[in-house]
């Protein structure tokens, strides 16, 4: 039964797992989690913990989602796990037509062409071509770890080495424009490679799945930053830069019951990766646009209390103002939002490079719950856009 992983995450984040699982298995709250005993096996003492999104019973090593719990939990197979579950959910199972699955076998496609440009962009970065690129990221403060560790290249000038190099894989320019790395005209017929003398990001979903590129140009030229468009692979509405290690780094921390890293949201890609550095797993980004409530949902299935962080100048008042009027209806009693604002003139990339990790850990140490910050964005007059 293959499905749609947007209707499985869908269907995840209208079931919390402690709400499924507390319904059948006596919860404890455990600090931010749940604990139990165990219903997979006899035991006095719960070694049975739930966070925010799967379960883990240090007794007997069962692990899962909220569908594996149905599962495991009932005896049914995943097929009837997930029709069960959507039953609860509200939603409908949808079946998976022909074509479809077509495109299904399209988006496997889509990204193996994404896994070969991001391979040739980031050799280009190393070469003579894109020393100017590497020289850049340097000064910014970028380890050759941290370049590696994010896959950033450098996408050439765009006079058609990236068609050619691709072409010798049997990659066709159809492909390629399917793929968000080349511009196509108005009836979809591919006009140029869209990338050239940017420094290029990989951009993953949240399983980590490469989807599309952002670039941003060295020198005069506009836009600053660019992202690729809208594919059967990437919505820009739906995805976070950098959420995938966030992920990753808090799903870490959970069975050791050490400190989670905050989940702090930033303005661009470099605050990003200069915060990974800095020792600031959790941060992401959205892609150049206010946050979405698509993005906000996908949040919160990662941690309750995300922190905003905004520049503190008019814009960032304006940008926090508007993230609070799209947050706010879909606060819950297990989800709310804190804010925190920078020092006047500075950015996440600028506070950890000049200040250190201390002054970023000063400003996350002062985030404060949304009813407090929207009271002072009203206060202050700061409407949203």
């Amino acid at each position: 039964m293959a499905l749609d992983p947007a209707f499985l995450d869908e269907l995840r984040a209208r079931l919390p797992i402690a709400s499924v699982i507390g319904r059948r298995t006596k919860l404890i709250r455990s600090g931010r989690n749940w604990k139990a005993c165990c219903p997979f096996h006899g035991e006095k003492t719960p070694s049975f913990h739930v966070y925010d999104d799967h379960f883990h019973c240090f007794g007997c090593g069962a692990h899962g989602d909220v569908i594996s719990f149905v599962m495991q939990s009932e005896g049914r197979s995943f097929p009837e796990a997930v029709e069960q579950l959507a039953g609860e959910a509200g939603l409908e199972v949808p079946r998976q037509t022909p074509r479809e699955r077509e495109v299904a076998r399209e988006s496997r496609t889509l990204g193996e062409v994404l896994a070969l440009v991001q391979a040739s962009w980031s050799r280009r970065l190393r070469a003579p071509e894109g020393r100017s690129g590497l020289d850049y990221l340097y000064r910014r403060g970028l380890t050759d770890e941290t370049i590696e560790a994010f896959g950033i290249g450098w996408s050439g000038d765009g006079r058609g080495a990236l068609t050619d190099e691709l072409r010798g894989h049997g990659i066709t320019s159809e492909q390629m424009s399917q793929a968000g790395v080349m511009r196509a005209d108005e009836q979809g017929r591919p006009k140029g490679e869209l990338f050239f003398g940017r420094v290029t990001f990989p951009i993953h979903d949240r399983r980590g799945r490469l989807v599309s590129f952002g670039g941003r140009i060295l020198g005069d030229g506009q836009p600053k930053y660019l992202n690729g468009p809208e594919t059967a692979l990437f919505s820009k509405r739906r995805t976070l830069f950098g959420l995938d290690r966030a992920l990753t780094a808090i799903k870490a921390a959970r069975p050791r019951e050490a400190r989670a890293p905050d989940l702090m949201v930033v303005e661009g890609y470099m605050d990003v990766i200069a915060l990974h550095q800095a020792g600031f797993p959790g941060a992401v980004a959205p892609l150049g646009t206010a946050l979405t409530e698509e993005q906000m949902e996908a949040l919160w299935r990662v941690a309750p209390d995300p922190v905003l962080c905004f520049d503190g100048d008019a814009a960032g008042g304006r940008a926090a103002a508007k993230a609070a009027t799209v947050g706010l209806p879909m606060l819950s009693p297990d989800r709310t939002l804190r804010f925190c604002v920078l020092p006047p003139g500075e950015d996440p990339d600028s506070l950890v490079r000049l200040r250190g990790a201390d002054a970023m850990r000063d400003v996350l140490a002062s985030a404060r719950p949304i009813n407090d910050a929207l009271f002072d964005l009203l206060r202050a007059g700061l409407p949203a856009d």
